[in-house]
């Protein structure tokens, strides 16, 4: 093996370094395909969309939005895990992907072998609520009453799998409580329902249950952020009763594994300066998102943490996808 002299060794690092160094500096140059692996009108469209346009702003290219909705969000996150890595293509995901890895064993491909982590955007609480009917004010009279009856209380979700779901699981394994789980086809048959007294709890999006607490449908007994929301700042959060419960909605971007290193950390202090914009805090405080703010690194620990985190739940509740 021929081995080079120290100064050229020296000279090949700074050729390499350079190199980088000016691929991120051209990049973008062409159109940017953001791949949303769900509906178009969800929160992960509409976040990817606002992102798309501040990042064509900042970048002066199009970043342009593909949805690609349909099982789980498999068919558009296969669909990019099998783009070309070359920063052209990123992927709008969300916890749901971090559940599917245990959830979804089988997939077509896996979440940390097939791509890289660019960076987190935002989460949004859930709230916990009860029918009126159900005679508890707080969590802790929740879990008391679930203990005296145990598999008696029910609770609803959007379906198998899904964040609503999964943080009902997470809820009762915590607490250490039996409720049974009714699946339904989306979240709006669960909310009828709960509305209705056809359930009895229910995880669900602030954004769109504060209003039913509001008018005095249902009732709120907790927000499953780490810190209480901003708009309902006289609510407690579930782990001031359970403590370290933690399960939100959040949303990232990740690229397909390969994809350049300078590009992907361009990418991700772009994004950073988007989501700390004072402007962009404030709009997002009032739909109740929390902007999250991450380097690579720390958002590839974070995945992971979040990807064992709820195999634990996955397998300690049986759960199965649709």
């Amino acid at each position: 093996m021929i081995q080079l002299p120290r100064s050229l060794k020296r000279i090949a690092v700074a050729l390499a370094l350079g190199a980088g160094l000016a691929h991120a500096q051209s990049y973008p140059n062409r159109p940017v395909k953001i791949v949303v692996p769900f509906a178009a009108g969800g929160p992960a469209d509409n976040y990817a969309r606002f992102m798309a346009q501040r990042l064509s702003d900042e970048l002066k290219q199009p970043f342009v939005i593909d949805n690609k909705p349909g099982a789980g969000s498999i068919i558009g996150t296969d669909f990019a895990a099998k783009s070309p890595a070359d920063g052209y293509t990123l992927l709008m995901m969300s916890n749901a992907h971090t559940v599917n890895e245990s959830l979804i064993p089988n997939k077509p491909f896996g979440l940390m072998k097939d791509f890289v982590g660019i960076a987190p955007v935002n989460y949004s609480n859930l709230l916990l609520v009860v029918h009126p009917s159900v005679p508890v004010k707080n969590v802790g009279e929740l879990i008391a009453l679930a203990k005296s009856k145990p598999g008696k209380l029910n609770y609803a979700s959007s379906g198998n799998g899904t964040p609503y779901h999964m943080a009902g699981e997470l809820f009762k394994h915590m607490a250490g409580i039996n409720m049974t789980h009714i699946p339904y086809k989306g979240s709006s048959g669960a909310r009828t329902d709960i509305v209705g007294g056809q359930v009895d709890v229910m995880f669900d999006a602030e954004t769109t249950m504060a209003e039913f607490a509001r008018n005095g449908q249902v009732r709120m007994l907790g927000a499953t952020g780490v810190a209480r929301s901003t708009n309902l700042p006289d609510l407690p959060t579930v782990a001031e009763t359970v403590p370290k419960y933690e399960a939100t909605i959040w949303l990232g971007f990740m690229a397909p594994k390969g994809t350049p290193a300078d590009i992907v950390n361009k990418l991700n202090a772009e994004m950073r300066k988007i989501v700390n914009n004072p402007e962009v805090k404030t709009t997002w405080a009032k739909q109740g998102a929390v902007p999250m703010s991450m380097t690579v690194a720390e958002f590839d620990q974070y995945l992971n943490a979040d990807i064992a985190k709820w195999a634990n739940i996955v397998k300690v509740s049986g759960a199965k996808a649709d």
